[in-house]
């Protein structure tokens, strides 16, 4: 397995964000090299704000890695090819408090000098957080948004800072 990444711009992922995070989805991961969570994620964005390059992911806070994200100051996002969605599958349909992902997935953590990201991703986008916001349902400004959350479990939406892209 070729794990030899490139260090390249963000203005050059060269991938539609649409397809990228909403049908490609990606690895959310937090945490420390002892200490570490991942979940799927398929809901999120890319752009500027406050003039700077930024990703922005949605994490419900009964989710185990939300306790990741919430301790930790930086995240990743990390791409796969379309052969890995057996993996992508398993770690957004598993808890980490119950499985280890990694052991059952085989995938290969990379520890970076402030993310965790894994050696068989075609894209990663390392984050440093900026901003958080909660999801409030009072302003949802049409109502079947909420059909997303017959729990009531409204995620937290985490703004990163990108401080580095990789690619292979």
């Amino acid at each position: 397995m070729n794990t030899v990444f490139q260090e390249t711009k963000p203005e050059d992922i060269g991938r539609n964000p649409f397809k990228l995070i909403g049908e490609d989805w990606m690895l959310i991961t937090a945490g420390t090299k002892d200490s570490f969570n991942t979940m799927t994620g398929a809901w999120g964005g890319l752009g500027i704000i406050w003039d700077k390059r930024v990703a922005m992911c949605l994490v419900r806070p009964n989710r185990y890695t939300y306790e990741f994200m919430e301790r930790s100051r930086s995240f990743s996002l990390s791409f796969f090819d379309e052969q890995y969605r057996d993996a992508l599958t398993y770690c957004g349909t598993k808890s980490g408090r119950d499985v280890n992902k990694v052991a059952q997935t085989g995938l290969t953590p990379v520890f970076g000098e402030d993310t965790i990201y894994f050696a068989q991703s075609r894209l990663v986008i390392e984050c440093r957080k900026i901003y958080f916001q909660d999801i409030l349902p009072g302003n949802f400004l049409v109502p079947e948004i909420d059909g997303f959350y017959p729990k009531k479990d409204y995620h937290r939406m985490y703004f990163g800072e990108i401080i580095r892209c990789l690619s292979r």
